[in-house]
């Protein structure tokens, strides 16, 4: 089969397509011909060499996949050849074919394109591991999402406001908030003019907000700290920003607050876990993507072979949205 390989670890120019050995299903496994993927900036990080896939996962980039079932390994039971399916996947997403247990696969919504589809198990799986199994997010609580146009941002928004009925406040360029806003946002924040710590403060009068998801690490640490209410929950899904706070933090106002600070990756968690979560997250969300109430957010849509500029494109950070490889 063809797939998109690396010449070497570094920039998006080290990206080529070129003949790989098709998988094989097994047991417990589906073979899925791949229509469409989606990209992640994991997908950024392993091509310049920072994010190894887990050990015995495919070297083949990429983390989900929207296709049709094409063959069916040993005691598989959910699915049969031809069924239409969205799936997460720990690696080789960028190729013509790709392996996938079938606990992982989700039914497409009746009508969605795939590029649609390839939207969602990735982003909309991490917002949920995040605001629902971490956070534990309540009705009517105050959740703050910063990038909040990216492709996770886009279904942390959905997720806490649709899914769970939560009021969301969300941080992004002034170009991007109102896609923010269009998605449920009821505040929005241009982080470039605006102190997010300040506008929380208002936002819940003075009380902070119950759970913040953030993506930038170092420089917002302090701050989301601050922002934090009493009992509050903080997930760090990345550290764009940075790893290293350049500052000290008081743990007191950790204590004080009794606050729940976590880190959390999905893509080497273990395939039970997994299994779990898509249960628990199609469980919730299978009307919603049937009625319209969640949808996929689409920046730009990409022939694979020009996977480069892809790849390009997110590292500027100028999406809003999910980028899509068409295969």
């Amino acid at each position: 089969m063809k797939a998109v390989l690396l010449k070497q670890e570094g920039d998006a120019a080290q990206l080529y397509i070129g003949e790989y050995p098709t998988p094989v299903a097994g047991a417990g496994e589906v073979l899925v011909l791949v229509h469409a993927t989606a990209l992640n900036r994991a997908d950024i990080l392993q091509r310049q060499g920072h994010y190894p896939p887990p050990p015995g996962v495919s070297p083949v980039l990429g983390l989900e996949v929207a296709g049709v079932v094409e063959a069916l390994g040993p005691g598989v039971t959910r699915w049969k050849t031809g069924d239409k399916v969205m799936a997460l996947l720990a690696g080789g997403a960028y190729a013509e074919y790709a392996v996938v247990h079938q606990d992982l696969a989700m039914p497409m919504p009746e009508g969605w394109t795939f590029e649609q589809a390839a939207c969602i198990p990735e982003a909309f799986l991490t917002a949920w591991q995040a605001l629902q199994l971490l956070a534990q997010t309540q009705p009517g609580e105050k959740v703050l999402i910063h990038a909040g146009a990216s492709g996770v941002g886009v279904a942390a928004i959905q997720v806490a406001t649709r899914l769970l009925g939560a009021s969301c406040m969300a941080t992004a360029s002034a170009a991007k908030l109102p896609l923010c806003q269009k998605l449920g946002a009821e505040r929005l924040v241009d982080y470039r003019s605006e102190d997010f710590a300040t506008a929380v403060s208002e936002w819940t009068a003075q009380q902070g907000a119950n759970v913040i998801v953030d993506f930038i690490g170092a420089p917002y640490w302090r701050k989301n700290l601050d922002s934090l209410a009493m009992d509050g929950r903080m997930v760090i899904l990345a550290m764009m920003g940075g790893a290293v706070p350049d500052y000290t933090t008081p743990l007191g106002a950790i204590l004080r607050k009794r606050l729940h600070i976590m880190g959390s990756t999905l893509r080497n968690r273990s395939l039970e876990y997994k299994a779990e979560l898509v249960r628990s997250f199609w469980q919730h969300a299978e009307a919603a993507f049937h009625a319209g109430h969640l949808e996929a957010v689409i920046d730009r849509v990409f022939d694979w072979t020009e996977v480069a500029q892809a790849h390009t494109l997110m590292e500027s950070n100028a999406n809003q949205g999910k980028i899509v490889l068409m295969c």
